[in-house]
């Protein structure tokens, strides 16, 4: 009798242990998926700056400095790896992209071509998904840090080289307030 409630205390921990670590695998493919669509609407976001660059370009030929940096910014963000180095790049463009837009507020005939205007919806519109998709990644993030951080997960998170993933943080210069100047 004690053989058999023995066996059958082993196989619910063996089970309890399977069902963790499966667990694990989840969360850890939920954060995998959530980067793949913040990774599509970048590559998105970076396949429109080069039209945006072309037709502004001719309106703003005393502003090259400022489209060099966004074509600079781009190339890098093209050719980071690792989710760190994406993150760090990606907010480079980003920086890049508001000076271009705070510069093109100086020409309104820039701002009234029809082809500028769509392609800043366009941006506007893969920011916006940008921002879901990255709200989406770190929900994915703590879902899979709390698993590998609490007992008994922790363990089991730690015999198989589960690990904390890194949240995509906005950077210090997007958490100042914005001014707004009605004057």
């Amino acid at each position: 009798m004690i053989y058999i409630i023995m066996m059958g205390l082993a196989v619910i921990i063996v089970l309890w242990l399977v069902g963790l670590y499966n667990k694990l695998v989840r969360l850890r493919n939920a954060v995998r998926n959530a980067w793949s669509q913040i990774d599509v609407q970048l590559k998105r976001r970076r396949d429109l700056i080069p039209n945006l660059v072309e037709v502004v370009k001719d309106y703003m030929s005393y502003e090259q400095e400022t489209l060099t940096k966004v074509v600079e910014a781009r190339s890098k963000a093209i050719n980071a790896q690792g989710v760190g180095e994406v993150i760090a790049a990606e907010n480079q463009l980003t920086g890049a992209l508001k000076s271009l837009f705070a510069v093109m507020e100086n020409y309104p005939d820039l701002k009234a071509n029809q082809n500028v205007m769509a392609l800043q919806e366009e941006l506007t519109s893969t920011e916006n998904k940008i921002a879901f998709a990255r709200q989406y990644y770190n929900d994915s993030v703590m879902r899979m840090n709390n698993a590998t951080e609490v007992f008994p997960s922790s363990i089991i998170a730690g015999a198989f080289g589960f690990q904390r993933e890194h949240y995509y943080e906005v950077p210090e210069a997007d958490k100042e307030p914005v001014k707004v100047d009605l004057r």
